[in-house]
């Protein structure tokens, strides 16, 4: 059974629990640090983002349209459908000559709520565009025009870019593709059931792949590089990937999933970890990301004050008065001999 990680405090008692397991390995697998079960296989959801994005540039897609690194981030996203989002993703459309109508990531309203309200002032349409995924998809999309592949099926797992997309998922986490559980993401596209520790390899390797061949270091390396630098377009304003990011500049790759998923990429140890909050709650993933960094020391006391509001946050009622405060409760077993 999963383990508590994160009590809810109302007053002097404690309301709620959530449970999860966790996982953080280095660049040859070695399992470092557990709380619960490493071996729980889990979709990654939107987690996989970086990973699914590595068969773009391999390819030399990328290179062929010209991707800046801010378009590779946006690619990367689970983004908050800001204005600069959302041209971001336009402006790579345009530039290959992909109609708007082709994403196939279906709607829902900006996450940020002042972009939403702009949308509806001025009158227009919630889109595809306006995604969370919007950027995987457009990713997706040149690389299917640059394979010469069909736009309109790009989906099916069956389609060359799931299948490259399959494979390099495979490869960077060391589970063989017969034996991914493949099920159906909420933007449509296949997602990825995978152990703990196996995703947290891949994320191990997306921080520092310098063993891996040529070709793949380097889109590693390009798309670890484009996250870091801007994180603004991994997520945006307000969000916790972002915010990470900012507090580490340079020492930490963040991204999450949906239902309870986060994955971290520490460049400088070649560590990676990944969380499966048992909910799915994100209120509990993000006070245990920050409360394991700190407690493996890969976080400067700097950035563990300026993400308080992260780390223990605070319940408010109605009044705006505090009554309460989510508190992370563990302590990583450490699988070091």
């Amino acid at each position: 059974m999963s383990q508590v990680l994160v009590e809810v405090w109302r007053g002097p008692l404690i309301e709620s629990v959530h449970r999860g397991d966790l996982a953080v390995v280095d660049v040859r697998g070695e399992l470092l640090y557990a709380y619960g079960h490493a071996t729980r296989v889990t979709y990654a959801r939107s987690a996989a983002k970086p990973l699914q994005l590595v068969p773009l540039l391999e390819t030399g897609a990328a290179a062929a349209y010209g991707l800046s690194d801010q378009e590779i981030a946006v690619c990367c996203a689970s983004h908050n459908g800001e204005d600069s989002h959302v041209e971001t993703v336009r402006g790579l459309l345009r530039r290959a000559g992909i109609p708007e109508s082709c994403l196939r990531c279906g709607v829902h309203p900006p996450y940020y709520a002042p972009a939403y309200e702009g949308v509806l002032r001025d009158g227009g349409d919630v889109l595809p565009i306006h995604n969370n995924c919007s950027g995987k998809h457009a990713g997706m999309l040149l690389l299917a025009q640059h394979l010469g592949a069909d736009l309109d099926t790009y989906l099916d797992p069956d389609h060359p870019v799931q299948k490259k997309v399959l494979q390099a998922v495979s490869e960077l986490t060391e589970v063989a593709a017969d034996e991914i559980v493949v099920g159906t993401d909420g933007c449509g596209l296949p997602v990825f059931g995978l152990p703990l520790r196996n995703l947290a390899l891949a994320y191990a390797r997306l921080g520092q792949p310098d063993g891996l061949s040529p070709g793949r270091r380097a889109a590693l390396a390009r798309i670890r590089d484009a996250m870091m630098n801007h994180p603004h377009f991994v997520a945006g304003t307000d969000r916790f990937c972002t915010r990470l990011m900012e507090a580490a500049p340079g020492s930490v790759v963040a991204k999450v999933g949906a239902e309870g998923v986060y994955c971290v990429a520490l460049p400088e140890l070649g560590w990676g970890l990944a969380l499966k909050i048992d909910d799915g709650n994100s209120r509990a993933a993000y006070p245990t990301v920050v409360e394991a960094l700190a407690q493996m020391q890969a976080l400067p006391s700097s950035a563990v004050s300026e993400l308080a509001e992260f780390h223990r946050p605070m319940l408010t009622n109605h009044q705006g008065k505090v009554v309460g405060q989510v508190v992370p409760n563990f302590r990583l077993e450490s699988m070091h001999v």
